[in-house]
This record gives structure tokens, C-alpha cells and sequence, in this order.
């Protein structure tokens, strides 16, 4: 595991160079989102189908806006059409306050602005210190460490309740559980998940069994569960929103490092968010979320992947500092993703834009849009939100 340093490690003349390099891969449908085009949903791809460009760029965005702030959040439905709105920072409002929000959000989705198509409304409900809503109607919900020690059977059950007060309280998708696997002779050094004690278990199998009961039980409750980070942030001695050049050595491109995600996706996750570490033994170019090698190739292709993957924060986080906010999302997609989540409202226009632009010269990035919308309106399908 290693971080790496500031600016130097990355000058603009590499950057570029990984950057061609990524697009060529992606554009020639080597790994990239034309891996998946066949797999969408026949009613999902004519609903794509039938939204505008601006619709269908705005499903591929998830605005990440403080609690309460439902101004910003309405305006970016309305204007630029987004499809997710994730609350940011902590909120105590209960399940009543926070369900007049996300009912406030839902209003603004109409026929112009979304197609219709109604909103994921997110947030990060984990449990231990990672637990944005409390207040009235709300458990505390203690650490995932904690949580994977009970019984798969109790489990299920106790994220069955706690989806239902999320859902109660208009939210239709948490970003959780965590499915990475922390070594125990790492669990202090790790710096984003052990040192929280945001993991499941120490084992693959452990957090395999720990994290498909959990998405049985959010799933019972209508709430999607999004799977993350993947390929794992477990082996990292730095966090990828704090620390630029955020290294993981020790993982590699085989069977085993997926043994704890295969089991929570045939429970029935269908989003999965992708790490911004770089990988050095699956591809030590770029980080996970822009590589085709990892989301086309590990993700999608070795693993057999066909739902939604989205992005860590990509607006504030440390580990993109140097990359430009339009190729944040642009890469995303090409490298085979579908969802760029930024907590920098601001940056939703800019992404937007670059989408668009991209999409309207070549013919295969359109097709890339088009398929990676259909992907979130087949996920918001199931909870009956398109």
C-alpha cells in the first residue's frame, strides 16, 4: 500500500497520456460500457429511448446537496434534469422532516424535467459513525463490525427495519453496505473502513454472508442497497476523500478478491460503487471508476455484472484533484459506469455538458448514454419509480 505525493506525481503531460489511453480502450469497445449494451432491459431501453439527451445525461448524474437544501436540490432536477439526489452531511429531522423533503424532490421530476421518470433520493446509512438521518423514528444503528457479528437470519432482519424507516422518510437508496474486506492485522491502519469499523468481517465469506443478508433486508423494505467499494478498500493505509494518489498493492485481478461480492449481487444488489484508488496489479493507470480494466473487465465482464455502477464522490474527493471535473464523469462511462455522484452542485452543469458534448460527436458515446440510462431506469423499475 502506498500514497503517493502532490502535483509531480501526476503532471499534465501523463495525465493526458492515461487519459487517451483509457478513451481509446473504452471507444473501441475493447472493456468499456459497449460490453453491456446487449444486456439492457428491452422496456428499460425503450423508456431511455424515449427520453431527450438532457433526460437521459441527467439519469447518469447524482447531485449531491446538504440536508434541507431542497432549493438546490429542486433546481437541479428542474434545470438539469438530474435523476438521483443524494443528502449530504447529517441530518436529525426524522423520518417526517426528511419525508416532506424527498417528497418536495419527487415533485419537481415531471414530464419536462425527468421524463417523468421519478428520483433515486440517496444518503449513507450504514450504521456506527457513518449514520447521516437520526431523530425521531430513527434507530441508532450500530457499527457494521458490530452488525456482522449477529446472525445472518438477525441481520436481514435488522436492515429489513431500518430500510423501512429510510423508505418511510421518502428515501429509495442507500449508499451501503460496505463490502470491503479489512485483513484483522490491518483493521487500525486501515484508515477508511477498519479504523471505523465500517466492515462486515474480516473474511471474505464473512462479509459475503454479512452483506447478502443486508441487501435481502433492504431490498425487503424497497430501499436499494448500493455495494461499495469495489475492488475493495480494505488494504489501503489512506482515504481516497482526503488523500490524492491513494495506492492499493496487494489486490489483484483474480476469483478471490470477488469472493465477497458475488454472494450480495445474487442476493439482488443491483448498484455497485467503484473506489477511486488506483489498483496497482489490476490497473495502475488511472483510478478504479475511469478504468476500463476495472469496470468493464473485472466488474463487468469476470464478475458478469449488468447493473448500475456508480462513482465515490467525485466532486470534493482528494483522489481526483488533478482530474479535470468534465473527464470525472466522461470517463466514468466510458470506462463501462453508469452514475457520477458529486457533492459540488456546481459541477453538475459541467458534467452535464461534457456528457452532452461527447454524446452529439461520436455515435458510440451516445450509445454508452443511452445504455447506461437505461441501466438506472431498469433499478428505478423495481422500486417503481419509472
Amino acid at each position: 500500500m502506498k500514497v503517493l505525493g502532490a502535483t509531480a506525481d501526476l503532471p499534465e503531460q501523463a495525465y493526458r497520456r492515461d487519459m487517451d489511453v483509457t478513451r481509446r480502450a473504452a471507444l473501441a469497445g475493447l472493456v468499456g460500457g459497449g460490453l453491456a449494451l446487449a444486456a439492457v432491459p428491452a422496456a428499460a431501453a425503450r423508456t431511455a429511448a424515449a427520453l431527450t439527451l438532457e433526460q437521459q445525461v441527467g439519469q447518469l448524474l447524482a447531485a449531491g446537496v446538504p440536508f434541507g437544501d431542497i432549493a438546490t436540490a429542486g433546481a437541479l432536477v428542474t434545470d438539469h434534469h438530474v435523476g438521483t439526489v443524494f443528502w449530504a452531511g447529517r441530518s436529525d429531522a426524522g423520518v417526517r422532516g426528511l419525508a416532506a423533503d424527498n417528497a418536495a424532490v419527487q415533485r419537481r421530476c415531471t414530464t419536462a424535467a425527468t421524463g417523468g421518470v421519478l428520483a433515486f433520493t440517496a444518503l449513507d446509512q450504514e450504521g456506527g459513525q457513518v449514520q447521516s438521518l437520526r431523530g425521531p423514528g430513527v434507530s441508532d444503528i450500530p457499527s457494521a463490525l458490530e452488525q456482522g457479528r449477529s446472525a445472518t437470519a438477525v441481520v436481514e432482519q435488522r436492515a429489513a427495519t431500518w430500510s423501512r424507516q429510510l423508505r418511510q422518510a421518502g428515501f429509495t437508496m442507500n449508499l451501503a453496505p460496505v463490502t470491503d474486506v479489512v485483513p484483522y492485522a490491518l483493521r487500525r491502519t486501515n484508515v477508511p473502513i477498519g479504523r471505523y469499523d465500517r466492515e462486515l468481517g474480516y473474511t471474505g465469506e464473512a462479509v459475503a454472508a454479512a452483506t447478502a443478508a443486508w441487501v435481502r433486508g433492504s431490498r425487503a423494505s424497497r430501499v436499494e442497497p448500493v455495494l461499495k467499494h469495489f475492488p475493495g478498500l480494505g488494504r489501503v493505509t489512506a482515504d481516497t476523500d482526503t488523500t490524492y494518489g491513494v495506492h492499493d498493492d496487494g489486490t489483484p485481478r483474480t476469483s478471490g478478491t470477488l469472493t465477497p461480492w458475488r454472494a450480495p449481487l445474487a442476493a439482488g444488489a443491483g448498484a455497485v460503487m467503484v473506489s477511486s484508488a488506483i489498483y496497482d496489479l489490476i490497473d495502475p493507470t488511472v483510478q478504479a471508476f475511469r478504468s476500463p480494466v476495472v469496470v468493464g473487465g473485472f466488474l463487468r465482464r469476470d464478475l458478469g455484472f449488468r447493473g448500475v455502477v456508480m462513482t465515490d464522490d467525485v466532486g470534493r474527493a482528494a483522489a481526483v484533484r488533478y482530474v479535470p471535473v468534465p473527464d470525472r464523469a466522461v470517463q466514468h462511462v466510458e470506462a463501462g459506469g453508469d452514475l457520477v455522484l458529486t457533492v459540488v452542485p456546481d459541477q453538475v452543469p459541467v458534467m452535464a455538458d461534457a456528457l452532452m458534448s461527447l454524446a452529439r460527436r461520436s455515435s458510440t458515446f451516445q450509445r454508452y448514454v443511452r445504455a447506461s440510462a437505461a441501466r438506472v431506469l431498469a433499478l428505478k423499475a423495481r422500486e417503481g419509480l419509472a
